[in-house]
């Protein structure tokens, strides 16, 4: 009996999967598990998906259903949002409806486009080579998905919050191949060993109880040889990097967590005891011999420019604790439009004619896409943005070059898209200064989640990442993606590290995500050669009944 032929039964695998893989990222203690949570969704298309009868549009509403059901519980955090008390004149039913508007919303939105993925395993797994060489449809199933996740990557509405590595945030070994080929590599052979399984459970449940044995085989070599590679491959890269490089130069660096959540740090009332509190973090992180101090996002929630009040405060405490500080604030441009900023304060007391400003804004929390269609159908989810108005997009690495080393900025969203940080490193970025808000998220998953983004990113780019976040959680990651410090969330402190200004190009950095580009030439191969055929097979019938007819 085929496993799928129940209608129930698919959507019970689908939710299954979907439901357990989403729990692998929000607690990635588990996060090993996600070599086998994707296994229903593996007997689902490898079952369905490669049937002709089956409608391309049933499999879209399949794939929309399992996508959901993995966002929603990727997305959860959002209910911590609630009651949303940082915006004035919010009223509970109000914030209730914005916030399962932004959880359920989003979660539509990216199962919408990842209904196509299920499409396109379709098209795949239907095609003449899958046909003569079936045992392939895993590996194509999981090139499918490693594109899925890219594409998530290219426009705002596209969020790779959920790519799968994140679930392997605790198990940095076998996160290290990230650095030759990126996440979406790591992406590839999780899909790969899961619909592996699959395809040897299929086999056993559809074909004679002889035949399924060199299925199971192949399935399993396979599946080790995935494991031995992913793993082997990362204790090698793993050891060979666990000393540090002798010839490195290093500085001491510090991340100051002032502890101000939304709902307090917008108030004109906190400023003085911001100020205050990151005086005293700055001078205790210079005592201790930090040389580069970062700030956190916003942590001066106002417009810093030269003659102002908070320029003439930051350039003073720059003076006075010899540090350069990265001070996360507004910038305003000459139209009066304002930018979501890093500042550099020198220890002579000026400000670095570079600002590095935001360059992947937050869709509602520093824009509004569709202002005048949002503002009329939901009013509360355009107040969102805190400014008031739609901040300015950044553009560029905006790289600075101090005296201890070349400095590359992010802020926030900026960390979970890659190619961002490949452009600060091929730019020249030494060290990675990363601030960020998160406070509206108080102490959930959404921390480590994020977290969790910017050691992919120390691995991709194979840079020391200081981490800067207004309540938390703060940290010190090292080139291979290990946390050596970190605050707790909702606390205030400062980590002081000594960490190592790299020049070092890792082979992902010179590639970018090539490994993804080739996926893309090898489906769009097998999907025009099998058009060509059936177009040829066409013409050839047709010129075929026109000869009948003549003679």
């Amino acid at each position: 009996m085929v496993l799928t032929e129940k209608r129930y039964m698919r959507f019970l695998l689908l939710a299954l999967g979907g439901v357990l893989t989403g729990l692998t990222l929000v607690f990635p203690a588990v996060g090993f598990f996600q070599w086998l949570t994707l296994i229903p969704v593996g007997l689902f298309l490898l079952e369905h998906a490669v049937r002709p009868t089956v409608r391309l549009r049933s499999l879209y509403g399949y794939g929309l259903f399992f996508f959901l059901c993995y966002y929603i519980v990727v997305f959860h955090w959002f209910v911590n949002l609630y009651p949303l008390d940082f915006i004035d004149g919010m009223t509970k039913g109000a914030a209730l409806s914005v916030v399962l508007v932004a959880w359920l919303g989003l979660s539509l939105l990216q199962a919408l486009f990842g209904g196509l993925l299920f499409v396109a395993a379709g098209l795949v797994f239907r095609s003449s080579l899958s046909r003569r060489v079936p045992f392939l449809r895993p590996f194509f199933g999981a090139g499918l998905w490693a594109i899925y996740e890219w594409t998530q990557t290219l426009g705002w509405w596209g969020v790779p919050w959920g790519r799968l590595p994140l679930g392997q945030a605790k198990y940095l070994i076998g996160l290290q191949t990230a650095s030759w080929f990126g996440s979406y590599f790591v992406t590839f052979l999780l899909v790969a060993v899961n619909f592996c399984a699959a395809f040897a459970l299929c086999a056993y449940l559809t074909s004679p109880k002889t035949a399924w044995m060199p299925v199971l085989k192949r399935s399993c070599l396979a599946i080790a040889a995935i494991l031995v590679f992913q793993y082997g491959a990362g204790t090698a890269l793993w050891l060979s990097q666990s000393k540090q490089d002798l010839e490195a130069r290093t500085v001491t660096a510090a991340a100051i967590q002032g502890n101000f959540s939304s709902n307090e740090k917008w108030s004109f009332d906190s400023t003085k005891r911001t100020k205050e509190v990151y005086r005293e973090y700055t001078l205790r992180a210079a005592a201790e011999g930090a040389k580069i101090v970062v700030w956190p996002e916003t942590a001066l929630p106002y417009p810093v420019y030269e003659g102002s009040a908070l320029y003439k405060y930051v350039s003073a405490l720059a003076v006075e604790s010899q540090t350069t500080i990265l001070v996360g604030a507004f910038s305003i441009e000459e139209g009066g439009g304002e930018y979501n900023s890093i500042l550099y304060f020198l220890p002579d007391g000026s400000m670095h004619d570079t600002v590095y400003s935001k360059r992947r804004l937050v869709p509602f929390g520093e824009f509004v896409p569709f202002r005048r269609l949002i503002e009329t159908v939901i009013p509360p989810l355009a107040e969102l943005v805190m400014s008031g108005e739609d901040v300015l997009w950044g553009e560029g690495s905006q790289i600075v070059a101090l005296e201890e080393g070349n400095v590359g900025s992010l802020i926030c969203f900026d960390s979970i898209y890659e190619d961002l940080t490949r452009e600060s490193v091929l730019d020249g970025a030494e060290l990675l200064c990363l601030s960020t808000n998160d406070s509206w998220f108080t102490d959930s998953a959404a921390l480590y989640m994020h977290n969790a983004q910017a050691q992919l990113r120390a691995i991709e780019s194979g840079r020391y990442v200081v981490r800067s976040a207004n309540t938390g959680i703060s940290t010190v990651i090292s080139h291979r993606g290990e946390v050596l410090s970190e605050l707790a969330p909702l606390t205030d402190g400062m980590l002081v590290e000594e960490v190592e200004l790299r020049q070092e190009t890792t082979l992902y950095t010179a590639i970018g995500n090539s490994f993804v580009y080739l996926l893309l030439l090898a489906f769009g191969a097998i999907l025009l050669y099998d058009g060509i055929r059936r177009a040829s097979v066409t013409v050839l019938r047709k010129f075929g009944d026109k000869r009948k007819k003549t003679s």
